[in-house]
């Protein structure tokens, strides 16, 4: 549709040109000619000719640039676009004064010469510079903005919201894990999570007691420490009676993430194509790998700060202090694990070597 009115337009500008340029003709010429009109009507129809030429050429023009413009991603044609109307609005800022210059009248036509190509030159300027510094431009505007371009490509992927359940926040350790920056995306602890931890709290059972209060504190603390990641979450499935049923259908319906330390849930979500994130399952996978009471061999390398000590290194780099080694010095020798300290720095492990503790 839209390549025929282009055509139709160009052939119909043509006819008109072509049936009024024959007045602006020398009188000396038009004198000559018999039938004036009919020479309009030949002069039109060469004109709607040239047109519809004139039109094919701008279709396959137009198609061109669509096809470029289309190919470009979207970050280069809005830094192109803000350079552009940046390069114009300098152009037409800095040309004003031009205008305001007394110029013959013979020379009047400098002015929108001036103008024009004036318009050019900041026009493709602003877009040369869009292209170099465009990118900064805009994480300039927006601080996010190379995020959000890699969302929307796909190439990231959003956080998924995290689905509370109610072992989870009596447990209390989630709340470490969101301190330490290890939770990412929006918590929602839904109504009825809620009413069940104060039903726990009102519980004529001390231990029941307890343990809801401990979930309401460990929310209000969770509320005060991390508002803006903490949501309270408004769903209710009256329908469904059991709040594990309705945490399964919560984490369906907004494709979310269920966080539980309840085996039972686990499994039932797991079967349901949730993900899950067991807190006890992540203890279990960041548990030390040796326990004391454990033996390894170990290559002593250097003296410990301690007299007496040795020191050696696991594979992983993890440093192991071994009492009464410092005479096994650049010798493999089995040591036993009596201790193991994990810091914010790393974690350190302390041994005695199998003949003393044999001793």
């Amino acid at each position: 549709m839209l390549d025929t009115t282009i055509i139709l337009t160009c052939i119909l500008v043509g006819s008109a040109i072509g049936f009024n340029v024959v007045e602006l003709l020398p009188p000396s010429i038009l004198n000559q000619v018999a039938n004036i009109n009919g020479l309009s009507w030949v002069s039109a129809g060469f004109g709607g000719l040239f047109g519809m030429v004139f039109g094919f050429a701008s279709q396959i023009s137009y198609r061109r640039v669509e096809r470029k413009v289309k190919s470009l991603p979207a970050e280069v044609l809005l830094s192109r676009s803000v350079g552009l109307v940046l390069g114009l609005l300098v152009a037409n800022l800095m040309l004003a004064p031009i205008f305001l210059l007394p110029i013959p009248q013979k020379l009047a036509f400098i002015k929108p010469m001036v103008a024009v190509l004036g318009s050019v030159i900041f026009a493709f300027s602003g877009v040369t510079l869009a292209d170099t510094h465009g990118l900064t431009l805009l994480r300039v505007i927006n601080p996010n903005y190379m995020e959000s371009t890699l969302l929307a490509e796909g190439t990231l992927k959003a956080a998924l919201a995290k689905v509370l359940d109610t072992s989870c926040i009596i447990d209390g350790r989630i709340e470490g894990l969101l301190d330490t920056g290890f939770i990412e995306g929006q918590l929602l602890v839904p109504k009825f999570v809620l009413q069940e931890l104060q039903t726990l709290a009102d519980a004529a059972n001390s231990q029941k007691r307890s343990r809801g209060r401990r979930g309401l504190d460990i929310l209000n603390r969770l509320q005060e420490g991390h508002p803006e990641r903490l949501v309270i979450h408004p769903a209710d499935y009256e329908d469904i009676a059991t709040v594990d049923a309705k945490l399964v259908t919560l984490a369906q319906d907004i494709n979310g993430m269920l966080v539980t330390n309840d085996y039972n849930l686990n499994k039932v979500a797991s079967l349901q194509s949730i993900q899950v994130l067991n807190v006890n399952d992540l203890a279990q996978s960041l548990r030390p790998r040796y326990l004391p009471g454990d033996g390894l061999e170990l290559k002593i390398v250097k003296e410990g700060k301690e007299p007496a000590q040795g020191v050696g290194y696991l594979e992983d780099g993890t440093m192991v202090v071994v009492e009464e080694a410092k005479d096994y010095i650049g010798n493999q020798v089995p040591v036993i694990v009596t201790s193991a300290l994990q810091t914010s720095a790393g974690r350190m492990i302390f041994a005695r070597t199998k003949a003393s503790v044999a001793a």
